[in-house]
């Protein structure tokens, strides 16, 4: 190898090296000044501004007006890198309640969520289950696990959040019946699902229509978040299942309209000693 190649290669790790501690910056804190991220990191603004147009091309965050930023918005939904550290102890939480509704030998379509990746942690017991995702962390999660059979979905790759949509996705759902549907969403208004982007509802409901159960999972913060395109209304699904620090307003106002309302006992340190959460789960059931 020459020495213009080990030039090169050396450049390209410390870049690589480089745009790794950018992301971690900008995911750590939400969102930060691009004039902040070029004396943090002592680098030019050319420079900056070349390492933000790659990462954003990768789908972990985005450029706008002046600031880099990993947060959400209505019209853009962030990457599920940053998704997946948020809420972490909720998702626990919600995966673990969801697996009292899933059964041995089901077919089970699981979406592109954060919050439903958690359950992959559950799966063996529960086996044997078909998973059928178009979710490539998913199928890298599920593929090892004893007993689980996994139908990948393929289609147009979105970075963003790791997942295959788009119209070859959703004509191979067409084509499919699962025993149940588990998924989240990006914000809960007029208690309706709401996404960011087209390509995601459309991959959505073509497994919301393809399965006989549709479970929702839920935390707090996204009756607090707003997004673009409406997906269900809350009294399309079987089940939705919420986080314990979810407002008892939300919860009377779900059931209020027939909703079956699941909250999900906490985890952690402070999570409810095991005598107890049988019964509390079952008075928690609308």
């Amino acid at each position: 190898m020459s020495d213009d190649d080990l030039g090169a290669d050396a450049r390209q790790s410390r870049q690589q090296v480089r745009q790794r501690a950018i992301s971690d910056a900008v995911m750590g804190e939400g969102a930060v000044r691009i004039e902040q991220l070029a004396e943090r990191f002592d680098i030019s603004l050319m420079t900056v501004h070349r390492d933000l147009d790659e990462l954003e091309a990768r789908g972990l965050l985005r450029k706008s007006r002046g600031v880099a930023t990993a947060l959400s918005s209505s019209l853009v939904e962030s990457s599920d890198v940053f998704r997946s550290s948020k809420q972490v102890a909720e998702k626990e939480s919600l995966a673990l309640a969801v697996m009292e509704f899933i059964e041995p030998g089901q077919s089970i379509f699981l979406d592109d969520s954060t919050t439903v990746l958690q359950i992959t942690k559950h799966h063996h017991s529960k086996t044997p289950l078909t998973i059928i995702t178009n979710v490539l962390t998913l199928m890298n999660e599920v593929n090892s696990i004893r007993g689980v059979s996994l139908l990948a979905l393929g289609g147009d790759y979105y970075n963003w959040c790791s997942s295959f949509m788009g119209r070859m996705t959703n004509d191979a759902i067409a084509k499919l019946r699962a025993d149940t549907f588990i998924m989240s969403t990006s914000a809960i208004t007029d208690d309706t699902c709401f996404h960011q982007t087209l390509e995601t509802v459309d991959t959505k409901r073509a497994m919301f229509d393809a399965a006989a159960t549709r479970i929702l999972l839920v935390d707090h913060t996204k009756f607090e978040k707003r997004a673009l395109h409406a997906l269900a209304h809350l009294t399309e699904y079987e089940i939705v299942i919420v986080d314990a620090k979810t407002s008892s307003d939300d919860i009377t106002r779900m059931r209020s309209q027939g909703i079956r309302v699941v909250v999900a006992p906490k985890v952690g340190r402070s999570e409810t000693p095991r005598g107890q959460r049988g019964s509390e789960q079952r008075q928690q059931v609308g």
